[in-house]
């Protein structure tokens, strides 16, 4: 296992480049790879079962998505983490992801609709269940709640803020995944909140859903940064 890497379950063998870049974009954010720790080509090699140069353009990747640091001389690194870098993701994202929200619901059709109520169940289907069962799905748990706020936003056409938002989103999740899940019933508070988010959204009052959106962005944003204490 690579120095730095936490205990995972065996993952079966990877296609091609963009599963790569999609497991490695991953294992960083959920902290499969802590802060820091050094990305060694002969161990990525045998975790992921393909080339060197495959690995070198995966990570030259993300190094321009801000996840992982070129060191001249050193290698590849994941990057850093620190309360001012989270308190500058979470404004950027603040803005993106309201001015992508507001323009969804300024422009969004039956099937944006229905994209919402179903990802919202889907998310829904987990954060009802008890803690104890709650915490043993909390992978699935990560990709809904994904899929929850990517549905809210994907009447959003434009590209370059949908992209950067993307940016800071999978940035503030891995703050997030650093916070731990430690108070029973934090995940029913989040599941108010998506409900109430989604009310208003479908309501098309996006004065009241953008509003709502920062306030559940900044409470996830302050549990972050109590994790870095």
């Amino acid at each position: 296992m690579p120095k730095g890497a936490r205990a995972v379950a065996e993952e079966p063998a990877i296609s091609g480049a963009q599963d790569l870049l999609a497991r490695l974009r991953a294992d960083i954010v959920k902290n499969t790879f802590e802060p820091h720790a050094k990305l060694k080509f002969a161990d990525l090699t045998r975790r992921y079962e393909l080339g060197i140069g495959t690995l070198r353009e995966a990570l030259s990747q993300l190094v321009s998505e801000g996840l992982v640091i070129l060191e001249a001389g050193k290698g590849f690194r994941v990057a850093p983490v620190s309360r001012a870098d989270l308190l500058e993701v979470t404004q950027h994202y603040l803005d993106f992801e309201k001015r992508a929200l507001a323009a969804s619901i300024a422009r969004g059709d039956d099937e944006w609709e229905a994209r919402i109520v179903a990802s919202f169940h889907r998310l829904g289907l987990i954060e009802d269940l008890t803690w104890k069962e709650r915490m043993r799905r909390h992978g699935d748990w990560v990709e809904r709640h994904r899929e929850y706020h990517e549905a809210l936003v994907a009447a959003c056409e434009g590209q370059w803020l949908l992209r950067l938002r993307s940016l800071m989103f999978n940035q503030l999740e891995r703050y997030r995944f650093r916070s731990k899940l430690t108070r029973e019933g934090s995940l029913q508070s989040k599941g108010v909140q998506h409900r109430a988010i989604m009310e208003a959204t479908l309501a098309r009052d996006a004065k009241k859903a953008t509003q709502l959106l920062e306030q559940h962005i900044r409470e996830t944003s302050e549990a972050a940064l109590r994790g870095l204490d």
